[in-house]
């Protein structure tokens, strides 16, 4: 925290002390000329006088000096600061387990994690960022579903409202679920809506994506998604793989950003489709959804592409064309 006093800076400091010292004015003078008080301008020169050759060199005589006294003699011992710092470090405590199991008082040992400078555990170094982009369209597709809230009327996200009660309150109908699948190299993406996110579900919406890569003469080759069950422990979604020969890769636990490209689509899709109108009802939403999607791969330009729609990146063999 900043000294409250020090808000004279060091340089109007040394000029109100060569003032009165070298130039012989008055400590009434310099107060008036620097519109301070006469007791500061006779403590800088006080301090200008008694300064060595080397703080004279320096500028040091004009800085603040700490205000912690010389004589502490209430002040923890280096062995109950050490004590403190060793229980920190084996349990990874905080202040009150730490004074409970040490038998001091919480204040005692909030203070020497603060001087010791262990008051907040430091966070791990985040992971770098590695970017990545498979060469060709169907070398890897990224699966993953969102939910969405049904409504019969549109609700405060789009109207800005939220001084609805009673009567005026939405109908609660229940959730629809997203389900999205994107190429890694053309960002050409597909997605259904479905009431819920079991494994028929997933399996069925997995053929019909397929399908429609195929159409686009992508043949995937990898599908990469997170650790949800319904993934992971679908028998009927292993089978389906195998016999279309393509590689399910799953993604390490709690790092979304490894789905990223997915992630991104996800963020998009509610923002443009899912906000960006100010539907009726869920089902007039519902409604949009393959409108929104045509006009996302054939017409909206793509920044990680080059600012080009994804059909652009569809037929280039690798590295071609580009």
């Amino acid at each position: 925290m900043q000294d409250k006093r020090r808000w004279l800076p060091s340089w109007q400091r040394v000029e109100l002390a060569e003032k009165v010292v070298l130039e012989g004015w008055s400590c009434r003078e310099a107060a008036a000329w620097r519109h301070v008080s006469i007791s500061t301008v006779s403590e800088w020169a006080r301090r200008r006088r008694a300064a060595t050759v080397e703080e004279l060199r320096t500028g040091a005589w004009a800085q603040s000096r700490p205000s912690t006294p010389h004589r502490q003699p209430l002040l923890s011992s280096e062995e109950i600061h050490e004590r403190v710092c060793e229980a920190r470090s084996r349990t990874g405590w905080g202040p009150r387990l730490i004074a409970s199991e040490l038998g001091m008082a919480h204040a005692t040992v909030s203070r020497c994690l603060q001087r010791r400078g262990l008051s907040r555990i430091p966070r791990e170094p985040r992971e770098a960022v590695q970017r990545f982009e498979w060469p060709c369209p169907g070398d890897l597709l990224q699966m993953d579903t969102k939910r969405f809230a049904r409504f019969s009327r549109p609700g405060h996200a789009v109207t800005g409202n939220r001084n609805t009660t009673g009567a005026e309150m939405r109908e609660r109908v229940g959730y629809e679920i997203a389900h999205s699948i994107i190429d890694d190299h053309s960002r050409l993406a597909y997605t259904e809506l479905h009431r819920d996110e079991k494994a028929a579900t997933v399996v069925a919406f997995l053929q019909r994506a397929l399908q429609f890569y195929a159409a686009h003469g992508i043949a995937a080759s990898r599908v990469q998604t997170d650790n949800a069950w319904t993934y992971t422990h679908n028998r009927a979604l292993a089978e389906l793989l195998a016999q279309e020969e393509i590689t399910h890769h799953t993604i390490p636990p709690r790092t979304p950003k490894r789905n990223g490209k997915v992630e991104r689509y996800q963020q998009t899709l509610k923002r443009e489709w899912g906000l960006g109108q100010r539907y009726r009802s869920s089902d007039a939403r519902a409604a949009a959804l393959p409108h929104w999607l045509i006009h996302y791969n054939t017409s909206r330009n793509h920044s990680g592409i080059g600012n080009q729609p994804p059909i652009t990146r569809v037929r280039n063999l690798p590295r071609q064309n580009i």
